[in-house]
């Protein structure tokens, strides 16, 4: 491997394109940039979509998806992986077993299931996949309350006591955000593969549909981004909670 064309760490986003950039393969980008370590992509899917609706799926080929990441890790020592839109089983099995072959880093897994708008974006039947094949192999999982909801199969009041059952169960840290929560004062609950559990509250803000839009790519990806700096796990969460929010 040749390292990265700068100085900066490396960071791999695998998942879907987000046609109006708010979401998605963009919205890592992006924030890889802002936060300094140069962003890799491969793509799972092409998506048409705006802050309204997704109108069109179209996967890629599990050849292309795999000519992806290889042409990554031929060139490039990847700190840390991020996955998001996974479309479904096949895909997430070919991504389990080229990352267990190749990636030695981290992997921050944004579970996404549904989008913004209600479209369905993971076969439900790959979920039984995401568990036992790429979530063994993760640094951090980061459900929203009806992902984890999915996750463990059942409904969860998404206390400290679901984070913590969640990370046992799935045998990694879990990030538990609390953006569907009602009320003013909101609460993101970490549990680590320690078992520890931290809490980050925050004001709801007054955000649009646009500022809403890709909260969960940007917040992992930004996880993932200080990860690569070398922080721990409740510092890289807890800067990039408090970045999401600036």
């Amino acid at each position: 491997m040749n390292g990265s064309v700068s100085s900066r760490p490396v960071c791999l986003t695998i998942g879907g394109s987000d046609s109006c950039g708010g979401a998605g393969i963009q919205a890592d980008l992006r924030v890889f940039d802002a936060l300094g370590v140069h962003g890799c992509s491969a793509i799972t899917a092409l998506t048409a979509q705006n802050p309204l609706a997704v109108t069109h799926i179209e996967p890629v080929s599990l050849a292309q998806l795999d000519a992806e990441i290889h042409a990554v890790f031929d060139y490039y020592d990847v700190a840390v992986v991020k996955t998001g839109m996974l479309v479904d089983a096949e895909h997430i099995a070919l991504i389990s077993a080229l990352l267990d072959q190749l990636h030695r880093g981290g992997l921050v897994i944004d579970p996404v299931l549904v989008s913004s708008t209600g479209r369905p974006l993971l076969d439900s039947g790959a979920i039984g996949t995401l568990i036992d094949a790429l979530i063994p192999l993760a640094t951090l999982i980061s459900p929203n309350f009806d992902e984890a909801d999915a996750l463990l199969g059942k409904r969860s009041d998404h206390s400290s006591t679901t984070v913590m059952e969640m990370a046992d169960r799935l045998n990694c840290a879990v990030l538990l955000t609390g953006g569907h929560h009602e009320g003013e004062q909101l609460t993101d609950r970490l549990c680590d593969d320690d078992g520890v559990l931290y809490e980050f509250k925050h004001a709801r803000q007054v955000w649009n549909r646009d500022h809403c839009h890709g909260t969960g790519c940007r917040l992992a990806s930004a996880i993932s981004a200080n990860l690569a700096h070398g922080k721990s796990l409740p510092r890289a969460v807890e800067i990039a909670v408090t970045y999401i929010q600036h």
